[in-house]
């Protein structure tokens, strides 16, 4: 928790306040695949459909018409009307909301979400381990590709204690040999311990992006549950600047409302609201990630 899903919701939230528009929507009465140049609504509400962009699960479809009599709505331009603004053409099944001129669709938010959660990086990095055995003859050892930085190095020592201890000595190559080690990742280590023993090193990655409704957002991303706050906040404070194109040409009775109630000046504080609680939660966040992964040791070269 959250997942993918839940982070759209949240977005959607907070940004719900800045618009007045009541979204139009209806459903899908049967089932439609990717291909197909016409979908069926249902009946009662197939008015709510508009010429114009309507939002099926993460797909935006163009619409040139609907058939009041039998619910079926046309796409505009065949199959070039499906998968607009860079979405994905899909199947979509019975009952799925069919939503018109959505202003914020979740194509959008979810790639907004995206750019949020690499945006963390570098100021918040994921935390990986990887473990290998000390061999005496042996100074190099592979690390993993994702590799960004080594934050700690420990071995462990012989004895009934159990105790592994901080690797001072140590040296992250970024620039290894690919003939000797694939992923041109590697580790120097100059400080030996007993032959055999476990050296795990404790090292920082990027976050990896969200895909599925489904993805939860710690378990994908590798950043703590917690940080979700900060990509919502994130998110919001990117998309909200759209709002400013709805003052430009106002050819709908909502967009000039929205002028009225809610002036550029509004929206740039709502943007400067959404920036402060983002770098206030991202220090804190820091000052944590910190405090719970000290760097007990440095470089000291060799």
């Amino acid at each position: 928790m959250p997942t993918f899903d839940q982070l759209v919701t949240r977005v959607r939230r907070e940004l719900r306040g800045y618009t007045l528009d009541q979204a139009s929507m209806t459903v899908l009465s049967a089932d439609m695949l990717a291909a197909d140049t016409s979908f069926t609504v249902d009946l009662d509400d197939v008015t709510e459909v508009s010429r114009g962009l309507v939002e099926i699960d993460d797909e935006l479809i163009l619409v040139k018409q609907y058939d009041a009599q039998t619910g079926v709505v046309t796409v505009m331009g065949g199959t070039v009307g499906r998968g607009a603004e860079d979405t994905t053409a899909a199947t979509h099944v019975a009952g799925a909301l069919v939503t018109s001129s959505p202003t914020f669709p979740r194509s959008a938010i979810k790639g907004a979400i995206n750019d949020s959660i690499r945006g963390l990086y570098p100021n918040l990095v994921v935390f990986d381990t990887v473990d290998f055995p000390y061999v005496a003859a042996q100074t190099e050892y592979p690390l993993p590709a994702d590799v960004k930085d080594v934050w700690t190095v420990v071995g462990r020592w012989v004895g009934p204690e159990k105790v592994s201890g901080a690797m001072s000595n140590w040296r992250f190559n970024a620039e290894a040999y690919t003939a000797d080690f694939p992923t041109g990742k590697s580790i120097q280590l100059w400080t030996g311990i007993t032959p055999g023993q476990n050296v795990r090193v404790l090292y920082t990655r990027e976050p990896s992006a969200l895909s599925a409704n489904s993805d939860d957002f710690a378990t994908v991303t590798g950043y703590p549950e917690r940080v979700a706050d900060l990509v919502v906040w994130d998110t919001a404070k990117r998309l909200l600047p759209s709002l400013m194109s709805a003052r430009l040409q106002q050819t709908s009775v909502e967009s000039t409302e929205r002028a009225q109630l809610v002036s550029t000046r509004d929206i740039s504080n709502a943007v400067q609201t959404y920036a402060a609680l983002y770098a206030e939660r991202l220090q804190q966040e820091r000052d944590r990630m910190y405090q719970e992964n000290p760097t007990f040791q440095t470089f000291q070269g060799s």
